[in-house]
């Protein structure tokens, strides 16, 4: 063990160059902090150099991985935010007639059950929605004809005032108080403030999207009903 050197500066030495009694007092503890320590002996600073080796390679490898972690973050593109689900809910409560045969007819709605973004627009032919996303419009109505014979009855679906390729359907329809429930559903891939209208065309004009007042014991038939909601909607 190697012998250890006291400082031994005294209160006016350290006056000479220090004239503040704070200092003076922080000094006389630092130096007898130091005089308390011990000198290391060759082994055990070979140890301990040693051990200070180990643990900073151990800090590189540690700080080598954090810094690849965070160059991932920055090339991972960031998260993306969710929306609240756009929805609605409509119907319509009248009996709806083509005036003209084959001729397209659109589809009107006079009732709002439940609406967030999605709404009934002006005329109440269209359907908008507030917001950018894909929403599934999902339908069912209420045909009907009033005299014997057969007739066509064709549906479609317009986005913006122009007809959806491929997006008719076409029912026959025979005989007097011949009722026929029909229902089908259509994604959409919408920009804010697009509107979609349901369209039909008869080649009779006994053909009708027909109403039902409530009786026991069933509830009011509308003569269209609607629902429209997104379809995991994102930025």
């Amino acid at each position: 063990m190697a012998t250890s050197r006291k400082l031994n500066l005294t209160r006016d030495q350290l006056a000479t160059f220090l004239k503040d009694q704070v200092q003076i007092k922080q000094f006389e503890l630092l130096f007898q902090t130091v005089d308390e320590l011990e000198v290391i002996t060759g082994t055990d600073f070979e140890f301990q150099a040693d051990t200070a080796a180990a643990s900073a390679t151990s800090a590189l490898a540690q700080i080598s991985t954090l810094n690849n972690i965070v160059q991932g973050l920055q090339l991972a593109p960031p998260p993306r935010e969710f929306r609240r689900i756009r929805y609605g809910a409509f119907y319509d409560t009248t009996t709806q007639l083509a005036t003209t045969i084959n001729t397209a007819t659109a589809i009107t709605f006079n009732s709002t059950d439940l609406s967030s973004g999605v709404f009934i627009g002006s005329p109440t032919s269209r359907i908008v929605v507030a917001n950018e996303g894909v929403y599934n419009f999902d339908t069912s109505f209420q045909i009907d004809k009033t005299t014997g014979g057969l007739a066509i009855f064709d549906f479609w679906f317009r986005l913006n005032g122009v007809n959806v390729t491929n997006s008719a359907s076409r029912i026959q329809i025979q005989g007097n108080n011949a009722e026929i429930f029909s229902s089908l559903n259509y994604f959409f891939s919408l920009k804010a403030n697009d509107y979609i209208e349901l369209m039909f065309s008869v080649t009779d004009l006994s053909v009708e999207l027909k109403t039902f007042a409530a009786a026991a014991p069933h509830p009011g038939i509308p003569s269209i009903i609607l629902t429209v909601n997104t379809i995991g909607e994102l930025t």
